[in-house]
């Protein structure tokens, strides 16, 4: 039987371990997705780096949807592990795959013959509709394989093996790093040479996590049909809102993109560049938010609740301090990002705005992120969603929409900021709250059912047994 290995130790011990490891592998690869965009703006045409900007706004959705049903293998894995029962846990991991592999093969269907269609709505015209209309085509079509790959990390996370995780993600990002310059400049492949060092980079971390859970964990179970069916409510009840919940964070974006588009291609430009800077320097609070479920998860399994809400309080000061240190980096460096992106006009604007007075505002979506990660796995995933819904749309569009009018391209990132942090301080008290409700509920009643979808206790299934 796979150790419950979070419910005895130091939280911040954990915390800290398993998000620096998982942080090394995910921005590693947002270092990658970061170095595409820089190689491409030594082309030194705005359309292509415009481009970037409009076909990553769809690339965030499939992967948001890839990371909502990550967190239901976390969730529903991690606190059969914690409750000590293996067999469920083999026969959970491989329904979420296949329940995964389905929602992304049908999600990458339908956008693929949208692009078009898509990229028009986001306010792509001209040559950069072009170009962000052929580099989708080649990455949309990988979408199964990256989604699985992304799940397998979830999986690895919740048997407690952090140190897989990262090699997975570090070996894409090795494959991505080395391909893009060459497909870029070497076979003069341009935009679509990312899109194709993409794709690879995929495949490999498909492979490598294939191989760590069924070889190195086995802890995939055979396939049924019958157990499929009747797991197949219970991975809903937290993969469908999770997904929602993420896929909002990447709409609210889609209207950040929009209400860019309307200052031309240059501040989408920038804007581009901010989101894949973002994703580089706080990739550390991007793996936290990973990292918190399966801790809550097997805690939550083992009944510790006290241990709940030590995680809670340790991981919101583990993401604030952490985002300080950072955001006085950037402020010292804010000049020699536009000079190094040979940026000018409004994306120089931009960047540096986000650099030395915005960024610090990330505190609060590493609130947010730790809040919606309690939510999925503490037997509230349609909160994470009303958070997430909520950020995306009354915490963007009017703020957004009034910036912009207001302030022009500078207020519609000033406006983006601004709801995020009403939110972030929303998500961060509902969810302490929460955790207090649940610990004295079970302290009044210790024989209670426990919050959420996959109950370990012996289901009808026969599943539930060692």
């Amino acid at each position: 039987m796979t150790e419950a290995k979070f419910t005895t130790g130091p939280i911040i011990h954990h915390i800290f371990v398993m998000t620096s490891t998982a942080s090394i592998g995910l921005m590693a690869l947002f270092l990658v997705d970061f170095a595409d965009i820089y190689f491409l703006s030594l082309l030194d045409d705005i359309a292509v780096t415009s481009a970037v900007g409009f076909g990553g706004t769809i690339l965030f959705f499939t992967a948001s949807v890839s990371i909502g049903l990550m967190i239901a293998m976390g969730a529903l894995v991690s606190k059969a592990v914690g409750a000590r029962k293996s067999k469920r846990a083999k026969q959970l991991s491989m329904n979420v795959f296949v329940y995964s592999l389905i929602v992304t093969a049908v999600v990458a269907l339908l956008i693929w013959f949208s692009i078009p269609v898509l990229l028009t709505l986001l306010g792509a015209e001209g040559r950069a509709h072009g170009l962000a209309s052929g580099y989708l085509r080649i990455v949309i079509a990988s979408m199964p394989v990256v989604g699985l790959a992304i799940v397998s990390a979830g999986l690895l996370r919740a048997l407690g093996d952090a140190k897989r995780s990262m090699i997975l993600t570090l070996s894409g990002a090795a494959v991505n790093g080395i391909l893009d310059p060459i497909l870029i400049f070497g076979f003069e492949l341009g935009i679509e040479g990312a899109a194709i060092a993409t794709v690879i980079s995929r495949l490999v971390m498909l492979a490598m996590a294939l191989h760590a859970i069924i070889i190195v964990h086995k802890i995939v179970a055979p396939f049924s049909l019958r157990l499929f069916r009747s797991h197949l409510a219970s991975i809903s009840a937290i993969a469908v809102p999770a997904v929602l919940t993420n896929i909002a964070t990447p709409i609210g974006s889609a209207y950040v993109i929009y209400g860019m588009s309307e200052f031309g291609n240059s501040a989408v430009a920038g804007m581009s560049i901010i989101t894949k800077l973002m994703h580089v320097v706080f990739g550390v609070v991007f793996a936290l938010s990973g990292v918190v479920g399966p801790i809550i998860g097997q805690n939550l399994g083992a009944r510790k609740f006290d241990r709940i809400r030590k995680t809670f309080r340790d991981s919101i000061a583990f993401s604030f301090v952490f985002v300080l240190v950072v955001s006085f980096v950037l402020y010292l460096v804010a000049d020699q990002i536009v000079a190094a992106f040979h940026m000018t006009d409004e994306a120089a604007r931009l960047i540096t705005l986000y650099c030395k007075y915005l960024a610090v505002t990330f505190v609060f979506a590493g609130g947010l992120f730790v809040a919606n990660a309690g939510f999925n796995n503490l037997g509230r995933p349609t909160w994470s969603t009303g958070m997430n819904f909520g950020r995306a749309t009354l915490g963007t569009i009017p703020f957004v929409y009034f910036g912009g009018k207001w302030f022009g391209a500078e207020g519609v990132l000033m406006g983006h900021t601004l709801g995020g942090i009403i939110f972030g301080v929303i998500a961060i008290i509902v969810a302490l709250r929460l955790v207090e409700k649940l610990a004295q509920d079970a302290e009044d009643h210790p024989s209670s059912r426990l919050p959420g979808p996959c109950n370990p206790a012996a289901s009808n299934t026969g599943e539930g047994s060692n």
